[in-house]
């Protein structure tokens, strides 16, 4: 794997460097961004949020809720019993039922989604250098370029001052 980067020591300077390479033509998706801390504050920190987790776990406390009322209403309508005209199911106490099977459901379905989304294969993931843990640096940088745009590359992550422009 052929890749250009640079290293840069805080995220106004990182922000500059993505800025550069969308000028010079290179989509976001081709550029990779490692930091080994959240930068929150710089909008190349808010990119890929969208995730269906959120989703999946409405999903999984949907099905958690059906599976609650479902398991209420069988255990009491299996074997009724006379309760003194009062309704054989029960709302409130059957709630409790209902909740916990709710909140199962929803978290269940949030560790595996989380699970599975960490054991996927990403794009790639090869592009990384110690600096980013060791010395706290931000890697910016695009991953197999072509061989005319390397010039190019090098020049837009190395204008911000104090870049370390590499190639791997």
């Amino acid at each position: 794997m052929k890749a250009v980067y640079g290293l840069y020591t805080d995220g106004a300077s990182a922000q500059q460097a993505v800025n550069r390479l969308r000028a010079a033509g290179v989509v976001d998706a081709d550029i990779t961004i490692i930091s080994g801390q959240p930068m929150e504050d710089q909008e190349f920190g808010h990119r890929d949020k969208a995730t269906w987790m959120w989703w999946l776990a409405c999903l999984g406390g949907l099905i958690g809720m059906s599976v609650g009322f479902g398991l209420a209403w069988i255990t009491e309508m299996s074997w009724p019993m006379n309760v003194g005209g009062l309704p054989t199911f029960a709302w409130w106490p059957n709630l409790i039922i209902i909740f916990e099977l709710t909140m199962l459901g929803s978290i269940l379905a949030t560790v595996a989604t989380l699970v599975v989304s960490a054991l996927l294969p990403g794009k790639g993931g090869a592009l990384y250098d110690p600096a980013v843990t060791v010395e706290g640096k931000i890697l910016v940088g695009v991953e197999n370029p072509s061989d005319d745009a390397v010039p190019e590359l090098e020049r837009s992550l190395g204008a911000p001052a104090g870049a370390l422009v590499k190639m791997q």
